[in-house]
């Protein structure tokens, strides 16, 4: 049986590099269709543009663009249906602003034929997807987690159905749970934990975890190093004879496929995060700099000169950069200083650091880190290195925070996890907000954060 479906190092290259996203191709059928249904009702003006931008939003947002393993019209026209409604609604209103009168004919027929051109150039595309995957022309090398029933299940549908456009590589498991591993559909290519070596030595595009003999707790580490890897994943559930498949789901031969959503830094929002970082800090730098220039005023009254805090925090991958705070502790003795975690009734506190970490008025000069670079406006709080070194030990997948910049306020600081509060729960919503971040998250931590501020929240 190994020789089924067996692919070599060199083919698994070629099949990779011959393999394309074909999302923008369907959104530019999808406009061609729309285009198709003005001329067909022989009515152009500038308004249609509104009506095209809105329906293909609406195919957007429904998930139509996404990539999916099963392909099917039938499925999909309720969203088509709604979808172009909801364009052809926007074009009514735009419309009636402008004055002009539809008749009710006109109307229905372009809901029609807007309709029945989505359904007949989708049907196309995808039937045209279907036999590039046939065909070869579309191929993905995949690699199975988990040697067991399912995972051997799995890949004989893969070998026999290449509509999935799927070729399996190999599973890779601790204990294979065959007799001989030579009766495998596939090879054993090695153990979970050279997950992230095999991927890039056999040019892994997908992988499937299936059941496995490696504890779960465990394998979410492992796959978490594959998070900057160009490779897509995706999970047998649990239980999944009883499991309802979603429209946000995939299946293979009637076996539900979870997929895992991308690691946000290799989205494109990821970028426009970076740029909202600059745009924002240089911004704030700018409107807050006579509130800066006041703190640093207040600073060095209260305790003489040195009135920027420099301190080595452990920021993104773990690699170390300088803090910029106010200071806020009357000057001492460096050398004698312990390392303690919350300073909040350090003697060295006086009135206006007390009323600077109160309302985080200190942290302002961090808008210059997150202006070079060193942090973003919103992430896990940066810790020292001691402190990394003491938690990790002690707390599991406290490191995996690091997998993003450090931020200046957090989804754990808004829910009042700062000073001296669970260091567990703080690294709980720190991979929380990693795992589920969006630009809006992003604005809805700020806003939390402006409240928590004008309510003198700061720890």
């Amino acid at each position: 049986m190994r020789g089924v479906g067996l692919m070599t190092n060199d083919s698994v290259g070629a099949v990779r590099k011959a393999t394309f996203g074909w999302s923008p191709y369907l959104v530019a059928t999808d406009a061609l269709a729309c285009l198709t249904s003005f001329a067909v009702i022989g009515r152009w003006d500038w308004t249609q543009v509104t009506m095209l931008l809105v329906t293909l939003g609406c195919l957007s947002i429904l998930g139509l663009y996404r990539s999916r393993l099963s392909l099917s019209l039938l499925d999909d026209v309720p969203f088509l249906v709604g979808s172009a409604t909801a364009g052809v609604t926007m074009w009514l209103a735009v419309h009636d602003i402008l004055g002009v009168h539809d008749s009710v004919k006109d109307v229905v027929r372009l809901a029609l034929i807007s309709v029945m051109s989505l359904m007949l150039f989708r049907g196309l595309s995808y039937a045209l997807v279907r036999w590039a995957r046939r065909a070869g022309y579309l191929r993905h090398a995949v690699l199975i987690v988990g040697a067991g029933h399912v995972g051997i299940r799995l890949t004989l549908n893969l070998q026999q159905h290449r509509e999935y456009a799927l070729d399996p590589v190999g599973f890779i498991d601790e204990v294979p749970r065959v007799e001989d591993p030579a009766h495998l559909p596939v090879p054993l290519l090695g153990r979970q934990q050279e997950l992230a070596e095999i991927i890039a030595n056999w040019n892994v595009g997908h992988v499937i975890v299936a059941f496995g003999t490696t504890p779960e707790s465990e394998l979410v580490d492992i796959l978490r190093t594959c998070d900057r890897m160009d490779c897509e994943i995706f999970l047998v559930p649990r239980l999944f004879e009883l499991h309802n498949t979603t429209r946000n789901m995939d299946q293979v031969w009637g076996l539900p496929l979870v997929r895992v959503r991308r690691a946000p830094y290799r989205t494109f929002a990821w970028k426009l995060k970076r740029l909202e970082d600059i745009v924002v800090s240089a911004v704030a730098l700018l409107l807050l700099s006579p509130l800066a220039l006041a703190c640093a005023i207040a600073v060095r009254l209260e305790g003489g000169a040195n009135v920027i805090f420099r301190q080595e925090r452990v920021g993104l991958d773990g690699r170390p950069f300088h803090i910029l705070k106010f200071r806020s502790l009357r000057p001492i003795d460096d050398g004698g200083q312990p390392v303690t975690w919350n300073i909040s009734t350090n003697v060295g506190l006086g009135p206006v650091g007390r009323f600077l970490r109160a309302t985080s008025f200190d942290e302002l000069p961090q808008l210059w880190n997150i202006l070079w670079g060193h942090m973003s406006l919103v992430g896990p709080r940066p810790e020292r290195q001691h402190f990394v070194a003491e938690f990790a030990r002690r707390i599991p997948r406290y490191t995996a925070r690091s997998r993003v910049p450090a931020g200046l306020t957090g989804w754990a600081q808004v829910h009042g996890l700062r000073g001296d509060t669970s260091i567990e729960d703080r690294a709980s919503f720190d991979n929380y907000y990693i795992e589920n971040w969006s630009l809006w998250c992003d604005a809805k931590i700020m806003l939390l954060t402006v409240r928590q501020v004008m309510r003198r929240g700061g720890g």
